[in-house]
């Protein structure tokens, strides 16, 4: 994956945002977006996350976005990898899930789930909320292949 120029060095117009890819039991924690369609990706599965604030950093930002979205910060975040393109700086981090699913609060989206591998290759995740089925987001469906074939997953997690 591509790595890009940090934070102080991001082109003033760049958006830049935080996502965080959170596992556990071999499985990774995803929300479904909201169906408003004046947000990126609506209506999909996608990492939680979000965009930095003026003067603060990635790791800040991750923190921060997890606090609001879920009410919990893994005890771990490190860097995945950070991708630019012309529009946005994304900056992809990883993490164990340390607490059941149960304990955290979703404070945005419409759900909330652990995905399988299986799920992550076939490109679609079940809702027991809406009970339907959605797609996972392109970008989040490809930082998860990368994921799991970096072997950073731990062992007793795969």
């Amino acid at each position: 994956m591509d790595s890009s120029d940090s934070a102080s060095s991001a082109s003033p117009s760049l958006i830049e945002v935080t996502l965080a890819i959170l596992y556990r039991e071999g499985r990774f924690l995803m929300q479904l977006r909201d169906d408003f369609p004046h947000i990126i990706y609506p209506g999909v599965w996608g990492f939680f996350g979000g965009h930095i604030e003026p003067g603060e950093g990635p790791d800040a930002g991750v923190r921060r976005e997890l606090s609001e979205e879920l009410g919990y910060i893994p005890p771990v975040l490190d860097l995945f990898f950070d991708q630019a393109d012309e529009r946005v700086h994304r900056y992809y981090y990883h993490g164990a899930l340390t607490v059941p699913v149960s304990e955290l609060e979703l404070n945005e989206g419409q759900d909330l789930a652990l995905c399988s591998v299986d799920d992550v290759l076939a490109g679609r995740k079940y809702s027991d909320k809406l009970n339907e089925e959605r797609p996972l987001g392109a970008p989040h469906q490809k930082a998860l292949k990368a994921f799991i074939e970096s072997g950073l997953l731990p062992s007793a997690e795969a």
